[in-house]
């Protein structure tokens, strides 16, 4: 099996966060979010990552950091109109590195919480597996794809079987979504390929696709975290998820005083080589390499090198380099 991690898009709904790095690389409780996966990833299992031309080099560093071989497949796109869509972009590296193994498939803005090895587990040689999970909001399921499962024989690992998929439906059938974690024997590959054709950005699509042409697709229904990280909100969510109250991770090379250290509150995530002082954090995320003094922050998300003095915000996603001072800078 190969695992295929697509990771080329450019996620503007996080602009300013990645105006300038690809969304899989975004800082989560202290380390990428790409690392997040990888490291669920069993080792001896290759894989690779899919990125665009635009973000190459914010990969090829992340990269080198891992302890382990990674390969990056590399679209020759800078924006997103140029991009072959999501299917297309698998269907592409199909064919370019003649893949002809099963292969496990992931979306590089997920978080996983459940345990990789007890996914792999469930799959039945020849059978797609898809992982789903119950969001509880059909208003939310909109933005996914609905998944209908029905019970199969528990002797079965999986324990059900997909009865309908539907991409984004505007009345949805369920809470149950597709979660960008699945496993595509080798034999559904040509299916795969000849849809992207006619459907290249509909990747939830090919779910559709097989249960079309009759084949049977078990479903993973798992109960631990899961988050797709494509807005601000759902950033914020991951990273309370995962960070504590009052266990904030904080990078060996950054600073924070005393007096700050008693007013933190909430999930707080701090980069490497950012200093705080004299400030009051609750919820918010201080990227590398920040100066944070006489501040009150809640529910903020800034970025690389910001200089922030005697400054309240509230809610505020910063760009890196950002300079708010209340003062004169010295």
């Amino acid at each position: 099996m190969h695992a295929f991690i697509l990771a080329g898009g450019f996620a503007t709904r996080l602009w300013p966060l990645t105006e300038k790095r690809a969304k899989p690389l975004l800082p989560l409780a202290g380390k990428p979010l790409l690392t997040h996966i990888v490291e669920k990833i069993p080792q001896e299992m290759p894989i690779t990552v899919s990125t665009n031309a635009a973000f190459a080099e914010g990969f090829a560093t992340w990269k080198a950091a891992q302890r382990r071989p990674i390969i990056l497949a590399v679209e020759h796109t800078t924006h997103d109109a140029e991009k072959p869509g999501a299917l297309g972009a698998v269907a592409q590296w199909l064919r370019q590195a003649a893949i002809a193994d099963d292969v496990l498939l992931l979306t590089g803005d997920n978080y996983f919480g459940f345990s990789m090895a007890d996914f792999l587990g469930t799959y039945r040689q020849g059978i797609p597996l898809l992982a789903a999970h119950d969001i509880g909001d059909r208003e939310k399921a909109k933005t996914f794809g609905v998944v209908t499962v029905q019970p199969t024989d528990r002797a079965q690992p999986a324990g059900n079987s997909i009865a309908a998929f539907t991409e984004k439906p505007q009345r949805p059938s369920s809470t149950l979504v597709s979660t960008g974690c699945s496993i595509l024997p080798k034999e559904t590959l040509p299916i795969l390929t000849a849809y992207a054709r006619e459907h290249p950005d509909n990747i939830g699509g090919i779910f559709e696709e097989l249960l079309r042409q009759d084949r049977h697709i078990d479903c993973y229904v798992f109960s631990e975290p899961w988050f797709d990280i494509g807005s601000y909100d759902a950033y914020l969510e991951a990273t309370r998820a995962l960070v504590q109250p009052g266990i904030p991770v904080i990078h060996p090379t950054a600073s924070i005083d005393e007096e700050s250290r008693k007013n933190l509150a909430g999930s707080i995530v701090i980069g490497a080589g950012t200093a705080v002082a004299h400030s009051s954090l609750e919820d918010t995320i201080l990227f590398d390499d920040c100066r944070v003094t006489d501040c009150v922050l809640e529910r903020c998300i800034v970025d690389d090198a910001c200089t922030l003095n005697g400054i309240d915000l509230t809610g505020k996603m910063l760009r890196s380099d950002t300079i708010l001072t209340s003062a004169p800078l010295p």
